[in-house]
């Protein structure tokens, strides 16, 4: 299985803080957002490698970085080639791009590369294989306003996903997507078609949301929280609450 990390956008929202530098790679206490995720995935057994895509214009730093990394599992960085906002590819074309360029055929962790976790993708990992489809994650969110700006499924008493929207005005469930998908390989001819096919680029839900609608698809209730870096208030919340 390979860890894929969409690590492609330019983090706009927090300013001059990432208008040079990753969001990934801001420090969290002694190490950094995405080192947190990836001191708990480089520990999955089924997982051989962290492929994490960015843009070229940060693909330098986080060479310079995977260079100083001392993971058990290989890091290869791939750069899609876009230096601004306006010309970023979108982060499902982010992983068509990856997949097309290494000849990915094999399951794939597809993970967001801005939250820090509170529990381990192991039991994500576990709970795809035990179902044996592609899967995505969920969590109870009470609160519709927030429902109403993020992926929202219904599903069944065996957490087989019946039906996904995405920012629904009205959500049909309290169940919200985060960005952590496994796709596994009898799956990936559909991916690799998905835009040509009518998928929306930008978002990764858009290609959970394809998915749902074209093969089986089950989803794994968040063990724990986790914590989501969006702006610059919650980057420094999340060093206060978490660096120490």
């Amino acid at each position: 299985m390979k860890n894929i990390v969409i690590a492609a956008g330019y983090a706009t929202r927090l300013g001059e803080l990432t208008k040079n530098f990753p969001k990934p790679l801001l420090k969290i206490g002694n190490s950094t957002i995405l080192g947190l995720m990836l001191d708990d995935i480089d520990k999955i057994e089924d997982i051989d490698e962290h492929i994490i895509i960015t843009n070229h214009k940060f693909a330098q730093i986080f060479e310079d970085w995977a260079k100083e990394q001392k993971y058990t599992k290989k890091i290869t960085i791939v750069d899609d080639g876009t230096s601004t906002n306006d010309t970023r590819l979108g982060a499902v074309c982010d992983l068509l791009f990856a997949m097309d360029k290494l000849d990915i055929d094999d399951d794939m962790l597809v993970v967001a590369a801005d939250n820090l976790l509170f529990f381990s993708f192991k039991e994500f990992v576990d709970f795809a294989k035990e179902k044996g489809t592609s899967c995505i994650m969920c969590h109870e969110q009470p609160s519709i306003e927030k429902l109403q700006r993020t992926g929202v499924i219904v599903v069944d008493a065996n957490m087989k996903v019946l039906n996904m929207e995405e920012k629904p005005q009205e959500p049909k469930s309290h169940w919200a997507v985060p960005p952590f998908y496994v796709y596994l390989k009898k799956d990936l001819e559909l991916v690799k078609h998905s835009v040509e096919n009518g998928c929306g680029k930008d978002a990764p839900g858009n290609l959970a949301h394809y998915m749902v609608e074209n093969t089986t698809m089950h989803a794994w209730p968040m063990s724990a929280g986790r914590f989501d870096i969006g702006s610059l208030d919650t980057y420094y919340e999340a060093v206060e609450k978490y660096g120490k």
